[in-house]
């Protein structure tokens, strides 16, 4: 029991920078806890992403692993709306690499791309004879949403087992190069990257909001955002500063640069990964 305690304290304080004492509580719930979902658990409450791998390869048992893992997933309605490129060709990865301006994924041992698909159920209508009538907003957040699920439980699955894992959202940078080199054709999008491999590098824990922010009870309420977000931003900073500030020429140099104010610089700026609905109107979604 105390190694469990010691365990879930030393966790939750890294992912959020918040003193607890889990006691009672922790006791309470003993009977459901082994040395193996225990350790998974921490595994959670501990992981981080990472962008450098050793040059081991991932081998094709593994990979046929958490492709398993990925399709085990909830998915709406049974309907399973994803599909997930594997990017063997090296020419093709230094390709993505370029279009998501990030060089280090061409070095990387495994690089997939998820993708939400209602092109298959499309299909499926067609060979038995019947109209497919649901191209609406809907299903394309259902097919984003079983993507998404895929891949986190992909994710999970491979840090599991020792590999390190990064999600890639600039694969939606250049859409319409992305589609092509990826050959997608119409009714299927990317949703993100995805890359593992063995860890070559050191990686801290990034602390995440507190629950106090995130969870609301029986209705939303964000009274307290203000001063909540306040204390989060010095619990974070104390951990792990900022070392530059986001467009200081146009909105000067702050005494203080906590998270807050650097999410609120990112997000007063137009992004580049903003062409997606006409992107989404040419691949045949109705997103009305």
């Amino acid at each position: 029991m105390s190694d469990m305690k010691s365990i879930f304290e030393v966790s939750i304080f890294d992912r959020f920078g918040l003193e607890v004492s889990t006691g009672s509580d922790l006791h309470a719930c003993s009977n459901y806890f082994t040395d193996e979902n225990l350790g998974y658990i921490s595994n959670i409450l501990q992981r981080r992403s990472y962008r450098r791998f050793t040059d081991q390869e991932v081998s094709e048992e593994l990979r046929t692993i958490l492709v398993s893992c990925a399709q085990s997933a909830s998915a709406k309605s049974d309907l399973q709306q994803y599909s997930i490129i594997d990017l063997r060709d090296q020419a093709k990865k230094d390709e993505m690499a370029k279009l998501c301006d990030i060089a280090w994924l061409s070095e990387s041992p495994v690089l997939l791309v998820f993708c939400g698909d209602i092109r298959r159920a499309q299909r499926l209508c067609d060979m038995r004879g019947l109209s497919y009538a649901q191209n609406t907003l809907d299903s394309f957040m259902n097919a984003a949403i079983d993507a998404a699920l895929a891949m986190q439980t992909m994710v999970l699955a491979a840090e599991s087992l020792g590999l390190g894992c990064c999600c890639i959202s600039q694969v939606r940078k250049r859409l319409t190069e992305m589609a092509n080199l990826l050959n997608l054709p119409n009714g299927v999008f990317p949703i993100a990257g995805f890359v593992a491999g063995w860890p070559n590098e050191e990686r801290d824990i990034s602390q995440r909001l507190p629950s106090s922010i995130v969870l609301h009870q029986d209705k939303y309420d964000d009274s307290n955002l203000s001063s909540e977000i306040d204390k989060y931003d010095r619990r974070r900073h104390e951990a792990r500063p900022l070392r530059n500030q986001i467009n200081s020429s146009k909105y000067g140099t702050a005494s203080f640069y906590g998270w807050s104010e650097n999410v609120a610089r990112r997000l007063a700026e137009n992004s580049d990964l903003d062409n997606i609905k006409n992107f989404l109107n040419e691949k045949g979604f109705d997103l009305t």
